[in-house]
């Protein structure tokens, strides 16, 4: 297995920085180069072992970058594993990641991991410095691949759960992504007809001298109001949004409120929970097939599923299982799992497969999340038509009520 030597780390080593540095060789010539050293001492001292004159160095900084995704780490694992598959040992392939990476805040942080590792720590305590990026179940993982002396295949598993869970997390955001936008737009669209376009046919009204409908009536008296408090529709909106999403973000309670309203949402709610069961049972099935403990495993499962009520499903089953429950009871007296799950889970722990029937779970709750999300594409476009041809056609209709009354007087 390629992997780093296990040496004892240094309880006050100093953090490596990377310089780049200028000098003249034995025969005058410049060159160039970029070295990673605990300080600039260092690093003249190893130039002039080398025959090299010093003229310039200075420490290097990385570019900040763009965020550090969830797709960025997926690549990252996947890539990690090829070569580490391939026999390149670990310490090479963090370089050849790192420096290859076009984001420069990712290429940062596998260097960071880099030091660390080459200084003797092990990898899943590196990793663990940045639980931002890797969760304890990623970092769990690792620590039982090198353990085990499987870090390779680990590492396969590792992106093979990642690369899915990023698929079904962008599925769901497609299906809710496309109505969320049209909205947006008619929002504006309509904003615009109120704050310019209504005012204008209400100036052409105004010299008819006539009773004018209700519906236009209606339509002109929304139009003063958008604009006489047009910023107050504007930063209302947009600031009841913002607001919403940040206390969604940071408040737990409103984080397990919204959690049950969307599980329960009548278009939407069927496809999230299936793609939460897919992503509960695929990061059960990794976890235990990589050797971990089920009640151990289970620490990881519950935050996984991305769900609050998953979460407390689940640290109910971890709790029953510890005190001797199997793990399909437990799943039954949790409520939130169909029957075809906790059959196929007591299928696979009286067989003793349970990852292999957790993993046919998980392939078939993905599968129905396309089919799902398909669905719900072809659903939302029509009515999605409807609505906007009500809203704007409603408005156009309304302007022009008073001109067809006038011509039919004339």
């Amino acid at each position: 297995m390629a992997t780093a030597p296990n040496r004892a780390s240094k309880p006050n080593a100093a953090k490596e920085t990377l310089y780049a540095w200028e000098g003249k060789d034995k025969l005058g010539k410049v060159v160039r180069g970029e070295t990673r050293a605990a300080g600039e001492t260092i690093v003249n001292a190893s130039l002039r072992r080398q025959g090299i004159i010093v003229t310039k160095i200075k420490k290097k900084s990385y570019s900040t970058g763009k965020k550090i995704t969830d797709k960025d780490i997926t690549l990252f694992t996947r890539q990690l594993s090829t070569m580490m598959k391939a026999g390149v040992p670990l310490l090479q392939s963090f370089d050849i990641v790192g420096k290859g990476h076009a984001n420069p805040a990712v290429a940062k942080l596998l260097m960071d991991i880099r030091g660390d590792v080459e200084t003797g720590t092990s990898l899943n305590q590196a990793f663990r410095k940045y639980p931002l990026y890797f969760d304890a179940l990623f970092c769990n993982l690792v620590g039982a691949g090198e353990q085990a002396g499987i870090l390779e295949d680990l590492l396969n598993r590792l992106a093979i759960y990642k690369e899915k869970t990023l698929a079904i997390k962008g599925k769901i955001k497609s299906a809710l992504t496309y109505p969320i936008v049209i909205l947006c737009v008619a929002f504006i669209v309509t904003s615009v007809i109120m704050i310019w376009v209504v005012p204008a046919f209400a100036e052409v009204f105004k010299s008819f001298g006539a009773a004018l409908p209700a519906p236009t009536l209606f339509v002109m008296a929304l139009s003063d109001f958008f604009v006489k408090y047009w910023y107050l529709i504007f930063g209302g909106t947009f600031g009841s949004v913002y607001f919403f999403f940040q206390a969604w973000q940071r408040n737990i309670q409103m984080q397990r409120f919204m959690d049950r309203i969307l599980l329960q949402a009548p278009v939407f709610g069927s496809v999230i929970r299936k793609a939460t069961i897919a992503r509960w049972t695929r990061t059960l099935a990794t976890m235990f097939s990589a050797g971990v403990p089920l009640v151990e495993a289970l620490d990881s499962v519950g935050g996984a599923s991305g769900n609050a009520v998953y979460l407390d499903a689940t640290i109910k089953i971890q709790t029953e299982v510890t005190t001797g429950t199997s793990l399909t009871v437990a799943m039954q007296n949790a409520n939130v799992f169909p029957p075809m799950v906790t059959q196929m889970v007591a299928i696979g722990e009286e067989s003793g497969a349970l990852d292999a029937m957790l993993g046919k779970v998980a392939d078939f709750y993905e599968a129905e999340v396309d089919d799902a999300v398909a669905a719900l594409s072809s659903m939302m476009e029509p009515i999605i038509m409807v609505v906007l041809g009500v809203l704007i056609g409603g408005l156009v209709v309304s302007l022009y009520l008073p001109i067809f009354k006038l011509g039919s007087v004339v």
